[in-house]
C-alpha cells in the first residue's frame, strides 16, 4: 500500500509539472482566453494510468500552477474543472485498463465517451456556472466561451490522448501473452 501511495504522489508531481510545461509552451490560441491545450491528453494518461485522485490532483495543481505562473491569476472553476476531468478518466480507467496491454477500439469508445462526458461536466457546465458566480460575466460568453473549450478539450483528448493511450498499451505486456517453452 505504501509504494502505490508513493507512486501516486510521484506521478502527481510529475503530471502537474508536465501538465503545466506542456500547457504553457504548447498552446494554440482560438477565443477569449480558450485555446487547444495539449495538456490534457497528458491529464488523460496519467489519470488512465494512476487512477482518479492523481488525475484530479494533476488538473487540478497543473491548471493552477500554470494559470498562476502564465496569467498571474486563477480562475478557481477552471482549474476545478481540469481537476474533474482527471477525476472522470480517472474513476473509469478500468474500463480502459491500458496497464494490460490492449486498447482496441471497444476500451477507444468507452475511454473516449468517459472522457466527452468529464469534459462537458467540467469545462460545459462547472467552469461557466462558476464564472458567472465569481465574474458575474454575461451567460452567452460564459456558454459560447464553455462549449469551444469542451469541443476543444474533447477533440485533443480524442486525437492526442487517444494516441497516448495507444502507445503507452503497446509497452505493456499482455495478461497471457508470454508462454514457457
Amino acid at each position: 500500500m505504501q509504494n502505490n501511495s508513493i507512486k501516486n504522489v510521484v506521478a502527481t508531481g510529475i503530471g502537474a509539472a508536465l501538465f503545466i510545461i506542456v500547457g504553457i509552451f504548447i498552446n494554440i490560441p482560438i477565443f477569449g482566453n480558450t485555446s487547444i491545450q495539449l495538456q490534457y491528453a497528458v491529464l488523460a494518461l496519467f489519470a488512465s494510468i494512476f487512477g482518479p485522485i492523481p488525475g484530479f490532483l494533476i488538473g487540478l495543481i497543473g491548471h493552477g500552477l500554470k494559470d498562476a505562473l502564465q496569467y498571474g491569476s486563477l480562475s478557481w472553476f477552471w482549474v476545478l474543472a481540469s481537476g474533474v476531468v482527471g477525476l472522470g478518466i480517472g474513476l473509469f480507467r478500468r474500463y480502459y485498463n491500458v496497464e494490460k496491454g490492449v486498447f482496441g477500439t471497444k476500451e477507444l469508445l468507452v475511454f473516449n465517451g468517459v472522457q466527452a462526458i468529464s469534459v462537458l461536466l467540467g469545462f460545459g457546465l462547472i467552469a461557466p456556472l462558476g464564472d458567472k458566480l465569481q465574474y458575474n460575466q454575461a451567460w452567452d460568453y460564459l456558454f459560447a466561451q464553455g462549449a469551444i473549450a469542451s469541443i476543444l478539450n474533447i477533440l485533443t483528448i480524442a486525437i492526442a490522448g487517444s494516441l497516448l493511450l495507444g502507445i503507452y498499451a503497446k509497452t505493456r505486456t499482455q495478461a497471457g501473452s508470454l508462454t514457457k517453452d
